[in-house]
């Protein structure tokens, strides 16, 4: 055996999720000699843009808030976590594509960025709003439970826990009441992000509390140049108001990198409502008349009955019929004057027809004859021609920023769902349904991270019913318990996931039911944050006494099952965590294969030379083993000349493809 073969030796997985190391690995690659020994050289960065740098400039333009330099480094800070799969909770397991994940959302985006960097079209959430009675996120993770309870009034008077230390009230009387608020959206918003595609878009759920300052944060991570609209969702009058009744709420849309928004890819046009009707109306009435005009003449006395917030009604201009379809007559005068003035003959009266004050919108009268000729001009009774624009070529329009939708609608149907009041003010499922349709297309992934009642899966679940489409969702919820007053709480639910979980399933029953299609993909796999799966060996044997004692410890916790493990390296090595997975018994061995061997593992003691011979005839793109599998380093340097032989590796391949844990 050569030496060169002997000096293999395998690398373990780090099992921390860092995110700072893909910033740190484009510094390297734009310019290495500014990053040394794994960190950044600052001074160095600086000589090598000198041309860039402006030492002169102090003042610049910029949204600072107490905190804000803590919270910039909070979106870097490695953590030691992990997904835990937990299949009793979950619908579909073996099937669905989609994903609900309870924990902090800040460590589920870090989680997530090493399988999911650059892979969601489409993210919504719907955080605090920070009014002074909600809650926001708490990530000061430096001070102790004990200092961080007595700093933030985590008890009542009678020392019973009010909530979760990682989600505290933010009350109007607190110094840094935007300051928190700030702090914890900035690093959230910084790795969503990430996330995103370079087509993808954000849309976030806010009012007049913090939308300025979520508008300047957004600004800063997203770019101001990216910033696409700030939608305004006008959803009934409110009289609880003190002075005004607020009826509109935000929903500012941000994307990755506008110049990559193309039609293609997002539709900015969506279609007309109400058209239908308007179809069904002029078929039913030019079978019922053979004139045009007559049939024109009750097609007006139809919209006039509709009620004025009819959809139809909106596109009553389309009032005119002929053998072509429903039009509307345009004006073709010159916008702001000045347009050629030519004597024109109204083909149906042969009178010499009225010329436009402002002249004639054509450049060429060849052109306007050309349309006269092929019955493309409208003549009205005055005699003035005006141009036909047919609504089978008019069916789409730019969306508004400004909409309506009553909010009582989707506290209805949500209550109606799950049988009782158990979530309240819930976001409007048909709403997002219909920015998922214009920003998305039918295999994309959406991602919410304030998951909430998972009206976001409800969504992608409805609107895959409605285009046929295939996309998937990724719900992220902390389990922040429900009030034991609340009717939730009463009706079995003790926390917030345990709702959103439900109402999915409930939903994706009542989708397929109500469509009878089969072929949707309703369920959801549940995972878990939690602490990492290694023991802290595993990350500090420096601090054992001995070395050898290191070979007599299990590395791994006792209470994590092969699952818990195999999930661990998925997030760990970035593999999707919605792939399918298969076993394999191969003697008293288990092979678990990730997709379509893009990963396989063994987590057994004593793995046989027959498990690693089916595990490298595979041709997996990964493989992982437990440390404990192997006794002897032999063993190892056997395993890895199995692969090199059967997968036809060479030693960098097989030191690259090949980690323990």
């Amino acid at each position: 055996m050569s030496k060169e073969t002997t000096d293999i030796k395998i690398e373990k997985l780090g099992m921390e999720a860092k995110p700072y190391d893909k910033v740190l690995a484009k510094v390297a690659e734009l310019c290495p000699a500014a990053v040394q020994n794994g960190k950044v050289d600052f001074e160095r960065l600086k000589a090598e843009l000198a041309d860039v740098v402006d030492e002169n400039a102090r003042e610049t333009y910029e949204f600072k808030w107490v905190g804000k330099n803590a919270a910039m480094v909070e979106a870097n800070k490695p953590i030691r976590k992990t997904l835990r799969p937990c299949k009793e909770e979950s619908k579909n397991w073996d099937a669905t594509e989609n994903l609900y994940i309870e924990g902090d959302n800040l460590e589920v985006l870090k989680l997530l960025e090493e399988g999911y960097l650059g892979k969601i079209k489409m993210i919504y959430i719907d955080p605090p709003y920070n009014t002074g009675s909600d809650f926001v996120y708490h990530d000061n993770r430096v001070q102790s439970e004990e200092e961080m309870n007595q700093g933030i009034d985590l008890f009542d008077e009678e020392d019973n826990r009010l909530l979760s230390k990682s989600f505290v009230r933010n009350t109007e009387s607190s110094g840094r009441f935007h300051s928190d608020w700030c702090s914890m959206m900035y690093p959230r918003l910084k790795l969503a992000r990430d996330l995103l595609t370079d087509d993808g878009v954000i849309f976030i759920s806010i009012d007049d509390n913090e939308v300025a300052n979520l508008k300047k944060i957004c600004d800063e991570v997203f770019g101001e140049d990216n910033f696409v609209a700030n939608f305004i969702w006008k959803g009934g009058r409110r009289n609880a108001s003190k002075y005004i009744s607020t009826s509109h709420e935000y929903m500012l849309c941000f994307a990755k990198n506008l110049n990559y928004c193309s039609e293609v890819n997002i539709s900015w046009h969506e279609k007309k409502k109400g058209l239908v009707e308007i179809y069904d109306k002029v078929n039913e009435l030019t079978n019922t008349y053979d004139n045009y005009d007559e049939a024109s003449q009750k097609l007006k006395e139809w919209y006039a009955t509709l009620p004025n917030d009819s959809d139809s009604k909106a596109h009553s201009h389309y009032s005119w019929i002929d053998e072509n379809g429903v039009y509307f007559a345009s004006d073709i005068s010159r916008g702001g004057g000045g347009g050629p003035k030519w004597e024109i003959t109204n083909p149906y009266t042969g009178q010499v027809v009225k010329t436009p004050q402002r002249g004639w919108a054509y450049s060429k009268i060849e052109d306007l004859l050309c349309d006269i000729k092929n019955n493309l001009i409208h003549f009205n009774e005055d005699g003035v021609p005006c141009k036909k624009r047919y609504l089978k070529d008019n069916e789409t329009q730019l969306k508004e920023t400004v909409f309506y939708k009553d909010r009582r609608g989707s506290s209805k149907r949500l209550r109606n769902l799950m049988n009782g009041d158990i979530f309240p003010f819930p976001k409007d499922e048909e709403i997002i349904s219909n920015f998922l349709a214009s920003f998305s297309t039918k295999d994309d992934l959406v991602l919410d991270f304030f998951s909430g009642s998972a009206t976001t899966a409800h969504a992608v679940m409805q609107l895959n019913a409605e285009d046929g489409g295939n996309r998937k969702f990724i719900m992220v919820q902390l389990p922040e318990e429900t009030d034991e007053k609340s009717e939730a709480y009463k009706n079995g639910y003790k926390n917030i996931c345990e709702i959103g979980k439900e109402r999915i399933r409930r939903a994706g029953d009542k989708i397929v039911q109500e469509t009878g299609k089969t072929d949707l993909d309703i369920g959801f796999r549940v995972l878990k944050v939690d602490d990492s799966n290694m023991q802290d060996v595993y990350y500090k044997p420096s601090e054992l006494k001995q070395a050898d004692l290191l070979s007599s410890i299990d590395n791994i916790k006792a209470d994590r099952t092969p699952l818990d493990l195999l999930f661990g390296v998925m997030v760990e090595w970035g593999v999707s965590l919605s792939l399918p997975l298969q076993e394999v018994k191969v003697g008293e061995n288990t092979i678990h294969i990730v997709g379509d061997n893009d990963l396989v593992a063994c987590f057994d003691k004593n793995v046989s030379t027959a498990t690693i011979t089916k595990m490298a005839e595979l041709t997996p793109t990964r493989v992982v083993f437990r440390d404990s599998c192997f006794e002897k380093d032999d063993e190892k340097i056997n395993m890895f000349e199995i692969f090199k032989t059967i997968c036809h590796w060479d030693d960098k391949q097989a030191k690259d493809n090949v980690r323990v844990m």
